[in-house]
């Protein structure tokens, strides 16, 4: 029940209880890499996970690949999980693996890809939300022969490496569908958090510049708090733990899980949406496009009123806004299948390229 509660899991930790779906991993190298900071390194690596086979069509061409793109501090295994992986894999699902290649790459950074705490510490390139989309662009051709995918599908950070994507590379997904954020600079309360969380680690003298012996535990678990309640859904909340005792133990296994924060590693992935910003060029963006943002979402918030404005400069997308409930999931909602395989489907059966879409249903 506990990580059901906190929906910035992937945040913390691995998930636990991964599906048994036949998966296969590798590492791809890119060599000389060229940061937007003017800082190289002469190999990234990349890890990825991918479930299904590559089917090629009469050019020789992968056509069925599909790629999938994880939040700030995650992996490509938080796609793996019974809430996401059983309801998208299976036959006659959305992702059918016997008929779709499904990658689910490690951002730089993240999982088991290259991140500071591999030994750079803070040498480590400042990367940014443009130098993990090229990367992953440079994953999919230089690594794994695809040119095309069906779609991407990204939640969260990975939302906004959606769109990004389909600015950068107009095309090379069919398809697009961001969950969970805005087409916007990160400013006002969503920057604040973050740069409190930075804050944290770098205030707590233990951190000493990045070169600590032992985790600066004060600043990781500042950090943490504060991604527990950016991903929290309130109302939840107070019914699965309704005393001040169920509360504070909850916490206590929050913790836990934390502790296997690097801080180096959050410093730099906390930070890399420093300077994201795709609103200028919204109209790039001409694929099937399925938004959809929750309304217990603390970290986009549908009060600010940015999807209502922003899905009209695209002329194929179509946003939807989850009304809250007991059971939506706060801001991790997005990782929960059942709220939008339905809708999803349905963008799927969409033709890559077609007239725009009608106007989007209310809200549901």
């Amino acid at each position: 029940m506990f990580r059901l509660l906190f929906a910035l899991a992937a945040l913390i930790a691995a998930p636990a209880n991964a599906a048994p779906w036949p998966t296969t991993e590798g590492d791809f190298v890119a060599r000389d890499v060229r940061f937007g900071t003017g800082e190289t390194m002469p190999e990234v690596r990349l890890h990825y996970t991918t479930l299904g086979t590559p089917h090629r069509d009469a050019r020789g061409q992968i056509d069925n690949a599909v790629m999938v793109l994880h939040g700030t501090g995650g992996s490509g295994k938080n796609f793996l999980v019974p809430q996401f992986a059983d309801e998208l894999y299976g036959s006659g699902a959305p992702f059918d693996l016997a008929t779709t290649y499904v990658i689910l790459p490690d951002n730089i950074g993240h999982g088991g890809s290259s991140k500071p705490s591999d030994g750079l510490r803070m040498a480590f390139p400042r990367y940014d939300y443009d130098d993990m989309v090229a990367l992953q662009h440079r994953l999919l051709v230089e690594g794994l022969g695809v040119t095309k995918l069906r779609l991407i599908l990204g939640t969260s950070m990975g939302c906004m490496h959606a769109f990004v994507w389909g600015e950068t590379w107009p095309g090379f997904a069919e398809r697009l569908a961001p969950f969970a954020c805005n087409p916007v600079p990160l400013a006002g309360r969503n920057r604040m958090w973050r740069k409190m969380a930075i804050d944290a680690i770098k205030a707590d003298p233990a951190w000493a510049n990045g070169n600590y012996t032992a985790q600066p535990a004060a600043g990781v678990r500042t950090a943490a708090d504060l991604l527990i309640l950016a991903g929290l859904n309130p109302v939840a909340a107070q019914a699965q733990f309704p005393t001040r005792a169920a509360t504070e133990a909850a916490l206590d296994a929050a913790f836990a899980r934390a502790s296997k924060i690097d801080a180096n590693d959050a410093l730099y992935y906390i930070d890399s949406s420093r300077n994201y910003d795709p609103s200028a060029a919204l109209e790039k963006i001409n694929v099937p496009l399925l938004w959809i943002n929750s309304a217990d979402d603390f970290i986009n918030p549908p009060e600010l009123g940015f999807a209502e404005t922003a899905v009209t400069r695209m002329p194929r997308a179509r946003f939807i806004l989850i009304p809250a409930s007991a059971e939506t999931k706060g801001h991790g909602t997005h990782t929960w299948a059942k709220f939008w395989k339905a809708d999803l489907t349905k963008l799927l059966a969409q033709k890559a390229v077609g007239p725009p879409l009608p106007p989007a249903a209310p809200a549901r």
